[in-house]
C-alpha cells in the first residue's frame, strides 16, 4: 500500500506545479481511484484475526477515520512511517466499500478521501493555505415554497423558533465576528437556528452533532478532533472556524449561496451528482435542482430562507421575539492538570451543570490528560487561579466494567451468552429493563469479571529493558528523526527534548544527545489483558475498550499494517 502514497504524491506534485500560485489542488476522483487501484495490487497486510464476516458499511466508515485520526496522532509525534501507513490502511478501507445509494456514506466517504489527501499533503510540505471570503449577498427569494415554510414558523414551530431565537444571543456575537473575518454574508449567522436551534449538544440520527451539526468525518476534514475525553464539534469556538471554512469551500465550487447551503445539508457530492445529471451545460441556482434533491435538503434551504425573512421584518410575520440571552462573561484558564468538574464546580462554589454547560466539548465532564483552557465565569477566574492546586487530579476509577458497541441482531440475552454474565447483572449496571430493544453502535456497559470472555485475569508485564545513559550521535547524510529514533529504540519527542529542537530537519554533521531505550516505558497501572478472538482487528478492540486506535497500537508496539491472531495476548487500558 505504500505505493498509493508514492504513486499519489507525485501526482500531486504533477497538479500542484501547474496550478495557479498559492492555490491549493487536490486530486479528483478518478486520480486518486487510479492510484487506490495500483495500491490495491500491494496490499497484503490485514490486521484482523481469522475469518471476518462481510462488514458494515458504517463500520468501516468509523474504522477508516480512526486510521486517519491515528495518522494525525502518529504525525504530532514525528513517526511519519506510522502516519503514512495508517493512512494506506484507511484508503484501502473506503476503496474497498460500496456505499450503494447510501448518500450520507457516500459523503462520508468523500469527506475521508479529501481527509487523506489533506493529510498526505500537510505531511509532505506542511503547507497552509488560507481561502478567501465570498461576500456575494444571499438571494432573498419569496415563493410559495418559501411561503409554506413561514408558515410552518407561524404556526406549529412558532415556540421552536422563538426559543431558538433567544438562545442565538449566546453565540452570534462570535459567529459574526468569524463571518466578517472570512468575509462571508452576516445573513450565515442564523443558519444554526435551522441546523441546531442553537443548541450545543444537538446530535441527529445521522450522528451530526453540536451547534453546526457536524458528521464525524466531515468535523474531522475540517479540524475537529475528538476522543475519550473531547468532542470538539460541541466547541462552539472551534466548530464555527470549522463551519466558516466549509461554507467557504461550498461557495467555492457551486459560486452561489442557495446550492452552497444546500450541499452543506446533503454534502456537496449528493449535489455534483445531480449537478452532472442535468441536461443543461450550466447552472443557474439551487432552483434548477430542487426537485432532484433529498427531502430533507428541499426543506432546508427554503426554511433558512424563511427564517432570513421572518428576522428581518418579525412584527410583518406576527412575531414578538423579545430580547435574545446575553451571553455570559467568561474566561479561559489553562489546566495542564486532568480535572473533574465536580471538583471544581465545588471549589469555586459553581453549579455542576453551569460549569458543564460552559465547557461542553468535555464528553464526560474530566479535562483530558493535556493543557486545556477550561472557561469559566470571569468572577471565579481569580478563585480557580489561586485554587488550582488544591483540585486533586483525576484519577481513573477502578477497572468496573468495559464497553461493547452493539452490532446488528444483538441482544442482551447475546451479551450475557459472551461475556459468562446474567442478563440481570448487564440490565442493571446500564439502568435498563431486561427486555430492552438495543440499537445500533449503542455502548454498553459489561461489567468486568474474571471470567468476561477475552479477558485474562493476570497481565503478564515484561520487563523493562534498563534505560542506558545518553550516548552523542552524529548526523549522516540522509538521517531523519524518525529514523535515528527507531535506531536507537527512542521517539522523536525524547530527541527534540534532549536536544532543544524546534523544528524537525537535521543536517548531516550536526551532534545529538540520544538516549537510547528511552521509549521503553512501565506499563500503565490499569492495564489489562486480553486475548485476541477471532474477527478481532486493532480497530475493533481499541473501540470496545474506548482507547485511540493510535494509543491501542502504541502499548502493544504494533504498526497499522500488523497482523494479529486468535489466542495472541494483548493489552488495554481499563476505561
Amino acid at each position: 500500500m505504500r505505493l498509493i502514497r508514492d504513486c499519489f504524491f507525485s501526482m500531486v506534485a504533477f497538479f500542484a506545479a501547474c496550478a495557479p500560485t498559492g492555490q491549493q489542488v487536490l486530486p479528483d476522483r478518478a486520480t486518486t481511484e487510479t492510484v487506490a487501484a495500483a495500491g490495491r495490487k500491494t496490499d497484503h497486510a490485514q490486521p484482523s484475526a481469522g475469518a471476518e464476516k462481510a462488514a458494515n458499511p458504517q463500520e468501516v466508515m468509523d474504522e477508516a477515520l480512526a486510521f486517519c485520526q491515528a495518522a494525525q496522532d502518529y504525525w504530532e509525534k514525528g513517526d511519519f512511517d506510522n502516519s503514512f501507513e495508517a493512512l494506506d490502511r484507511a484508503y484501502a478501507l473506503i476503496v474497498s466499500t460500496d456505499c450503494g445509494d447510501d448518500a450520507d456514506l457516500e459523503q462520508q466517504k468523500e469527506d475521508i478521501r479529501l481527509m487523506i489527501c489533506n493529510l498526505v499533503l500537510r505531511i509532505h510540505a506542511s503547507q497552509h493555505t488560507a481561502v478567501n471570503g465570498a461576500s456575494k449577498a444571499i438571494p432573498m427569494d419569496l415563493n410559495p415554497i418559501i411561503q409554506r415554510e413561514i408558515e410552518t414558523f407561524q404556526g406549529l414551530q412558532r415556540k421552536f423558533f422563538t426559543a431558538s431565537y433567544r438562545r442565538s444571543g449566546s453565540f452570534r456575537s462570535l459567529i459574526l465576528a468569524a463571518l466578517k473575518k472570512a468575509g462571508l454574508p452576516e445573513e450565515l449567522s442564523w443558519l444554526p437556528l435551522i441546523e441546531s436551534g442553537f443548541k450545543i449538544r444537538a446530535l441527529s440520527s445521522a450522528r451530526a452533532l453540536g451547534l453546526w451539526q457536524f458528521i464525524p468525518t466531515t468535523g474531522y476534514r475540517f479540524g475537529l478532533k475528538r476522543d475519550r475525553w473531547v468532542d470538539e464539534r460541541m466547541d462552539v469556538a472551534k466548530a464555527t472556524v470549522a463551519a466558516v471554512a466549509y461554507l467557504v469551500d461550498l461557495h467555492g465550487i457551486f459560486g452561489d449561496w442557495t446550492t452552497a447551503l444546500a450541499a452543506y445539508n446533503c454534502g456537496e457530492n449528493r449535489v455534483l451528482r445531480v449537478i452532472r445529471s442535468q441536461n443543461i451545460d450550466y447552472l443557474d441556482n439551487f432552483w434548477d435542482l430542487y426537485e432532484k434533491l433529498p427531502g430533507e435538503t428541499r426543506r432546508y434551504v427554503p426554511r433558512f430562507l424563511a427564517a432570513l425573512h421572518i428576522l428581518r421584518d418579525p412584527k410583518k410575520y406576527g412575531f414578538d421575539l423579545g430580547d435574545p440571552d446575553k451571553p455570559p462573561d467568561t474566561v479561559e484558564v489553562n489546566v495542564a492538570r486532568q480535572l473533574d468538574l465536580k471538583q471544581v464546580s465545588k471549589l469555586i462554589h459553581v453549579p455542576a451543570d453551569v460549569l458543564a454547560s460552559l465547557n461542553p466539548d468535555l464528553r464526560i465532564g474530566i479535562t483530558p490528560p493535556r493543557e486545556y483552557a477550561l472557561t469559566v465565569l470571569r468572577d471565579k477566574e481569580k478563585m480557580l487561579v489561586s485554587s488550582l492546586e488544591k483540585i486533586p487530579v483525576y484519577t481513573p476509577p477502578k477497572k468496573r466494567f468495559t464497553i461493547h458497541h452493539i452490532q446488528s441482531g444483538e441482544t442482551l440475552s447475546h451479551l450475557a451468552r459472551r461475556y459468562h454474565l446474567s442478563i440481570d447483572a448487564i440490565a442493571r449496571v446500564n439502568k435498563i429493563k431486561k427486555t430492552a430493544v438495543l440499537h445500533i453502535d449503542q455502548c454498553i456497559k459489561i461489567p468486568v469479571s474474571t471470567k468476561t470472555h477475552g479477558r485474562v485475569s493476570r497481565v503478564e508485564r515484561p520487563g523493562k529493558t534498563p534505560v542506558t545513559k545518553p550516548i552523542h550521535y552524529r548526523v549522516s547524510r540522509g538521517d531523519t528523526l524518525w529514523k535515528v529514533a527507531s535506531r536507537y529504540d527512542t521517539d522523536v519527542a525524547s530527541i527534540k527534548r534532549l536536544n532543544k529542537l524546534d523544528g524537525e530537519q537535521l543536517h548531516a554533521g550536526q551532534d545529538l544527545v540520544i538516549r537510547p531505550n528511552a521509549r521503553t516505558r512501565e506499563i500503565p497501572a490499569n492495564a489489562s489483558g486480553y486475548e485476541v478472538k477471532p474477527g478481532d482487528s486493532p480497530y475493533s478492540i481499541a473501540k470496545q475498550n474506548n482507547m485511540k486506535l493510535e494509543d491501542f497500537l502504541r502499548l502493544n508496539r504494533l504498526k497499522p499494517t500488523s497482523r494479529i491472531f486468535p489466542g495472541q495476548k494483548l493489552l488495554v487500558e481499563d476505561r
